[in-house]
């Protein structure tokens, strides 16, 4: 999960990279769990911790390493969770979390920030062509700890 730090922690003003954490905040954390993701329609053997429910904004995605799998995660405003991959099957990057959130005729979908295809949240279809998708990922809400399913 890409996590970020407040900005006292920042370097000062006028040095080479101000506004910038230190290089250690921008290591990838590896999940713990060697295990996958558990897709929508498979068994879970197990749920992985993600980060409390509260750190999530209405509206917006983070992306979590589950094992090697990146993750997109998604709160909307009702406090419907979604998880999808977090891979752009066009372009290979690693961006979804970044995506435009909204919905088409209710709904709800993520756009690619890079070349802007629409993804159902609900089932990882692409909008703009039905031959592509994205993973989808089953989550659960554990006290008040978001959670993702794994295989």
């Amino acid at each position: 999960m890409t996590t970020t730090r407040p900005l006292e922690n920042a370097l000062t003003p006028g040095s080479r990279r101000a506004g910038v954490a230190d290089d250690a905040a921008l290591e990838p954390r590896r999940s713990p769990e060697s295990r996958p993701a558990a897709r929508v329609g498979t068994e879970v053997s197990g749920w992985l911790h993600v980060c409390p429910l509260q750190r999530l904004q209405p509206g917006r995605g983070v992306a979590a390493l589950v094992g090697d799998t990146q993750v997109a995660i998604f709160r909307m405003e009702d406090d419907v969770l979604y998880a999808v991959g977090n891979v752009d099957p066009y372009t290979g990057a690693a961006v979804i979390s970044r995506g435009i959130v909204g919905d088409r005729g209710g709904v709800p979908t993520v756009a690619s920030p890079v070349h802007k295809q629409a993804f159902r949240l609900d089932d990882g279809r692409c909008l703009d062509d039905p031959a592509v998708s994205l993973g989808v990922y089953r989550t659960r809400v554990c006290g008040a700890d978001l959670q993702i399913g794994l295989r």
